[in-house]
């Protein structure tokens, strides 16, 4: 928590997010500094904050060097970003000596890197939930319809795989149905894991979204919303599990609204809501 009014450096990606959190940290009275990228960010962030400047991925060094010029003292990462454009990103050399350290180029690894490079500079960075803590997703069953045995099933198995997924820096979510693992995610990002498991599994199918085993939760909450539920419902999924507390739901309301119609199971889940649901 921030005790006092500051100078937030926000490095904004595309959706809603950047954009909540950018009015969240100005209603808290903060000065705000923000980065956006060319072909990834949310441009109503540049109406929302005091400062902003557009870079491309990788210049690391001028993002820094902005940040410390305007007086930054946290950093918040915020919102979405095309990863299989990020692929075509040219580092500068600081962010190329960065990159060469890592063992590993997963998600989890690169924002822990990025992070400490910020720390290294005297700058804290916190979760973006600080700023819209109302986005994180309650515990239980959120929707009309509990899940069914079935489903439940699902919903335990899932969880078990997500986390495994997540150990290895791979994904946050798995597509199942009946015990049997239909997708998982990779570089292609939630919708099209669901797209693609739901058309090799069939209509029945359960969604689970996780927080990564030891991810870093300042920079990379999983997170979905009402367009989710469009493509469950589009592709005869029927349930959803989300890990509670530790991911953000855009448009509850909303999407919840769309689950209740189309008969779709919503879950927040926990070790002891599944522990109690077996």
């Amino acid at each position: 928590m921030i005790d006092k009014p500051t100078t937030i450096g926000l490095i904004a990606g595309g959706g809603q997010f950047p954009l909540l959190v950018a009015k969240g940290a100005a209603a808290r009275g903060h000065r705000v500094v923000a980065v956006l990228f060319k072909g990834h960010s949310n441009d109503e962030v540049r109406q929302n904050v005091d400062i902003w400047k557009e870079l491309k991925l990788g210049q690391l060094s001028k993002l820094i060097d902005l940040f410390k010029q305007n007086g930054v003292t946290h950093i918040v990462m915020a919102g979405t970003i095309n990863k299989p454009k990020a692929l075509d990103i040219r580092p500068d050399f600081r962010a190329a000596k960065l990159i060469f350290r890592l063992a590993t180029k997963g998600d989890d690894a690169l924002l822990r890197a990025v992070s400490n490079e910020f720390e290294s500079e005297g700058m804290q960075v916190v979760g973006p939930h600080v700023f819209a803590p109302e986005l994180l997703t309650p515990e239980g069953v959120i929707t009309d319809r509990k899940p069914g045995d079935v489903e439940t099933s699902d919903l335990h198995f899932g969880w078990k795989v997500a986390h495994e997924l997540g150990r290895m820096d791979i994904g946050q979510t798995v597509v199942v149905r009946e015990g049997i693992v239909c997708s998982v995610e990779a570089l292609e990002g939630t919708d099209e894991a669901i797209v693609r498991g739901c058309k090799l599994g069939g209509k029945g199918c359960a969604i689970v979204k996780v927080f990564k085993p030891g991810q870093e939760d300042r920079v990379d909450l999983p997170s979905i919303g009402s367009r989710t539920i469009d493509l469950m419902i589009e592709n005869g999924a029927t349930c959803l599990g989300i890990e509670a507390g530790k991911s953000l739901f855009f448009d509850l309301e909303e999407a919840v609204k769309k689950a209740d119609q189309a008969g779709v199971s919503i879950v927040g889940l926990t070790e002891e809501w599944l522990e109690n649901n077996f």
